[in-house]
């Protein structure tokens, strides 16, 4: 069997370090993966960010795998991820978009870029900000991660505006491969959850328990569970190729533990429940 290698794309303003306790988990597990910084964050920091750019980051990471591809995103990475993966020609073996199941537009993107505008305006660009909420929301650990790569404030508004420009919902309709959404229980990006995993080809939807929007470093051990759960299916169905096809719609969905909350899985032509 073929273990597919792990792609993680971080959210905005962090960088790959906040991917340090998937990354432990996965090689303990013997999972090859890789955490790229997107342009405008962590070492990439003094490049402009862009959309395009950011894409084309997912690509080359991909490209440079031998083998099937798992590729995880959360926030601004699971948009990214998934507007890669409806244009890309490198099919991945499948998706895990966690904390992004809002449509990025309307008077809800227009009301963050306010507030992201007005923060940055603040004589510290909105780090003393930043670290509250960071203090506030997060336990040791988790604020330990993302201190090591450490966070840009700057890049907010270049990357909430290349947002403006991304259609979510008609990127998830063209992805030839499974998508499993993973969201926080109280995440607040999941106002079009039901939509997006319904437009899925094959689509699971996995919501924890106490989890908030940065679900991989709230609860991580859950988290790392579900991804690990989904390189297990990935690389169990490799040798026959079942995984991801259109006739493996039927198959029952995996069964994750009761502490990880609930999974559903829904077709295009119905909502999940």
């Amino acid at each position: 069997m073929s273990v597919p290698t792990v792609v993680l794309v971080h959210g905005i303003r962090a960088s790959r370090s906040m991917w340090l306790r998937q990354l432990a988990a996965l090689e303990a597990a013997g999972v090859p993966a890789v955490a790229p910084d997107l342009p405008g964050h962590g070492t990439r920091a003094a490049e402009d960010f862009t959309v395009p750019a950011a894409v084309e980051t997912i690509e080359r990471a991909v490209a440079r795998v031998d083998g099937p591809v798992v590729v995880a995103g959360l926030s601004l990475g699971g948009y990214l991820v998934l507007h890669w993966a409806a244009r890309t020609p490198q099919r991945p073996a499948a998706i895990l978009a966690a904390s992004c199941c809002t449509q990025p537009a309307g008077p809800g993107l227009a009301a963050y870029r306010r507030l992201a505008a007005l923060i940055g305006r603040l004589p510290d660009g909105g780090a003393g900000v930043n670290a509250f909420m960071v203090r506030r929301f997060l336990p040791e650990e988790a604020r330990a991660d993302l201190a090591a790569g450490g966070m840009t404030m700057s890049v907010m508004s270049a990357a909430l505006a290349g947002m403006a420009g991304v259609d979510t919902y008609a990127d998830i309709t063209r992805i030839d491969a499974p998508v499993w959404f993973v969201n926080g229980r109280w995440d607040h990006f999941r106002a079009h959850e039901r939509r997006f995993v319904a437009a899925a080809r094959e689509g699971h939807l996995v919501l924890v328990p106490r989890g908030t929007h940065l679900v991989s470093l709230v609860r991580p051990v859950a988290f790392n569970r579900v991804l690990l759960e989904l390189v297990d299916r990935v690389t169990a169905d490799a040798a026959d190729g079942a995984y991801g096809t259109r006739s493996s719609q039927a198959r029952t969905p995996p069964t994750m533990p009761a502490e990880f909350g609930t999974m559903t899985t829904s077709s295009p032509s119905r909502e999940s429940t």
